[in-house]
């Protein structure tokens, strides 16, 4: 376990933020300090065909060493960069042995403190080794320590030969946090049947189902005029921007809804008299109504449009990613390999919808299905962030696992 802990600890020292404004592959220059090193490491446990192209896509291959015929490739994919939300610069880890079941001090000069009685998942690992933020930083977890368990699986996969297994091909991508991850990922010159993304959270996460997304943005046109003379003359698009967030269902936003509950999430706002602008993102599990939701928008700004002028508001909407399930349950002994795999380490499977999305969510209707496994971290995207090694170590089994049942007959 020690050295997936260097491994990992190596890997989040490198900050890899990406940038959403940003219209380059990768979008940050510095996505590219990381993924050369992950080139390098690949060559040093002896993978094969490494290869990274002029977008920081990288690809690597485990020949088989088996000579039983007809056992599909099969592949394991993870994503370096992390979220454009929180900062991962000069990422500082704390490392808590043994711990002990109570609150963790992150910083004692801000006062930040990781406690059971708000993350009440932390509890679950009571004597665990616990990898922290030092409460200025986000992690990494997401998804470093996906790539740090595909690494060192394939690496135990390499330096025991009697475990038998068929061709296993690994990818890395740029940019899954903000949701490009898959778009130039070549799933042609990748060649495997199926993969397996390690993106998931805590320990037993097995996952096949996740949201229909879509991102709008909603800009009002208003006119300014002197407030003291403003009567019948002034729009006020900010006013106009508030008036447009209380027609959206007021319950139907992620912190009052769960499983398969989908919502509408405003994310950004700004404005003035004149111009003011919504970003929010769509999600629903059902097809039909996550439609449902983006009529909604065109209803509320049609409304608005005719109150104030057609020309007030535009509302455009663009999809991201659709509901993996809809691909992946035509294969579905996919997702019992990896529950198969689960069991046969007496870990519990918990099979459940993501509420997100994966660069596998992109890959499934790219024609590489693509179910999602639990790569052990907790609280992604900020300060509370945090992974069980023994949870890291579990998807390192999981995944020698899965290789070592795909060529079981």
């Amino acid at each position: 376990m020690q050295d997936i802990i260097d491994r990992f600890l190596s890997y989040v020292k490198v900050d890899t933020q990406s940038d959403p404004t940003s219209e380059a592959t990768p979008s940050t220059e510095k996505q590219w300090d990381l993924a050369h090193k992950l080139v390098s490491d690949l060559k040093a446990i002896g993978m094969h065909n490494v290869t990274i192209d002029d977008n920081a896509y990288i690809m690597a291959t485990l020949p088989s060493n088996t000579y039983t015929k007809d056992i599909p490739v099969i592949g394991f994919i993870s994503h370096f960069d992390t979220s454009p939300d929180f900062s991962g610069t000069n990422v500082n880890p704390q490392i808590i042995e043994n711990y002990d079941g109570k609150d963790i001090m992150l910083n004692k000069e801000k006062n930040i403190i990781l406690s059971p009685d708000y993350f009440d998942d932390l509890i679950q690992y009571k004597g665990q080794t616990i990898i922290t933020t030092d409460g200025t930083t986000l992690l990494g977890a997401d998804d470093k320590a996906g790539i740090t368990e595909i690494i060192c699986a394939m690496e135990y996969l390499i330096n025991n030969p009697e475990i038998k297994h068929g061709t296993i091909r690994v990818g890395f991508t740029p940019d899954e946090e903000i949701g490009r991850g898959a778009h130039k990922f070549d799933v042609e010159k990748f060649g495997a049947a199926y993969a397996y993304t390690m993106d998931g959270s805590q320990i037993g996460e097995l996952e096949y189902e996740n949201f229909n997304a879509a991102g709008a943005t909603i800009t009002i046109t208003g006119k300014s005029v002197h407030p003291g003379y403003a009567k019948g003359k002034m729009i006020n698009a900010i006013s106009i921007a508030n008036e447009f967030m209380s027609l959206l269902p007021q319950n139907e936003i992620p912190q009052k809804t769960t499983g398969r509950e989908g919502f509408f999430h405003i994310h950004n706002i700004s404005g003035e008299i004149e111009n003011a602008q919504l970003e929010l993102i769509i999600r629903d599990h059902d097809k039909e109504i996550f439609e449902a939701r983006k009529e909604l928008l065109l209803e509320i700004s049609n409304k608005l449009n005719n109150r104030y002028g057609d020309d007030c508001i535009s509302t455009t909407i663009k999809d991201q990613y659709y509901n993996m399930k809809e691909k992946v349950e035509p294969v579905f002994h996919i997702v019992e390999i990896a529950k198969k795999a689960m069991e046969a380490l007496d870990i519990n499977p918990i099979l459940k919808p993501i509420r997100g999305g994966t660069d596998g969510s992109q890959l499934s209707f790219m024609g590489l299905p693509c179910p999602n496994i639990f790569a052990g971290g907790h609280n992604f995207h900020g300060k509370y962030e945090y992974v069980p090694a023994e949870s890291m170590k579990s998807a390192v089994d999981v995944i020698v696992k899965i290789c070592e049942l795909t060529a079981i007959k």
